[in-house]
């Protein structure tokens, strides 16, 4: 074969290895955790001392502790294993990683055997709730950020936007949270929902955890790169995260093993890689890690390629 008909991904790697820097992309890691009942721990997981990793606590909902859940408008309470990721956990390895931050999640996708919904009463009295209760959370865990994962809906996209855009504005002005994030994915009542929140309070959202584990299982490293183009556009101005998931029960979008990495790569040579994401540390327990060490290997690498 001559030289010059090599894949066109490959000469794109080649090519913009020439001009590879450090200072095109984030050296962003986040990890959701807490969600399963495996008991994994923030020490089980590897940090890199070169990226900023986030790890994100799943989750704090609205929703009683009986054992049949009912909203609670605005009212959060914790359902991630707290035996294991406690306040005192939280300070341990804070202090013990001074490039470590710690948020919490809102929502998910269930609780028990029913879907977690967005049910506020009325826009105010939830922004009061949530306000409220989420600022004594947040002040108890010692925490850093909010993340936003409702994804089913017992109210229209405005009311979400103003109930959403309202605490998270309130939470920073308060100085109660540095950063916020939300965790959109490609589905039509979720797509309305998050994009009324991103464009009239995109100022105060700092990222976005697109699950893109979300799209078709055998999406390629062509059909990741346009995915990742299109909601880059959708969130426009937005510092859209590459993800990928570790649960074998929904293991969708583009996988390791088909070229997430590779995909990554190119993104990062393009000066266009915001940070990686994973679903989750509570799954990838079982195979030490291994994606959290090739995600920040990536991030903390001088160049990829």
């Amino acid at each position: 074969m001559a030289p010059w008909n090599i894949p066109s991904s490959l000469f794109l790697l080649t090519l913009l290895s020439l001009t590879c820097s450090a200072s095109q992309s984030s050296r962003l890691f986040r990890e959701y955790i807490g969600a399963g009942s495996n008991g994994v721990s923030f020490f089980d997981v590897p940090i890199h001392p070169d990226v900023d990793f986030h790890f994100i606590l799943s989750f704090a909902i609205d929703y009683t502790t009986s054992k049949q859940p009912t909203p609670t408008n605005g009212e959060f309470n914790i359902f991630w294993d707290d035996d294991n990721l406690n306040p005192s956990h939280v300070t341990s390895i804070k202090q013990s990683h001074g490039n470590v931050k710690v948020a919490l999640s809102l929502g998910g996708d269930g609780l028990g055997d029913g879907h977690v919904y967005f049910h506020p009463s009325s826009i105010d009295s939830w922004v009061a709730n949530a306000v409220t209760s989420l600022s004594r959370i947040i002040s108890l865990y010692n925490l850093d950020g909010i993340d936003i994962d409702y994804e089913h809906f017992m109210a229209d996209p405005d009311t979400f936007a103003e109930c959403i855009g309202r605490l998270l504005t309130i939470l920073k002005n308060n100085g109660v949270i540095s950063f916020a994030s939300i965790a959109p994915f490609e589905d039509d009542e979720v797509r309305s929902h998050y994009l009324a929140l991103w464009r009239k309070y995109g100022r105060v959202i700092d990222y976005v955890n697109f699950q893109f584990y979300a799209y078709d299982g055998n999406t390629t490293v062509s059909q990741f790169l346009r995915y990742f183009e299109m909601q880059s556009s959708n969130y426009n101005g937005g510092k859209i995260l590459a993800s990928l998931t570790t649960d074998k029960s929904s293991s969708g979008g583009l996988s390791p093993e088909h070229g997430f990495f590779n995909a990554s790569r190119l993104l990062k040579l393009e000066g266009k890689l915001n940070g990686i994401f994973i679903w989750s540390a509570d799954d990838s327990k079982g195979n030490g890690f291994r994606y959290e060490k090739q995600s920040q290997d990536l991030l903390a690498s001088a160049c990829s390629y």
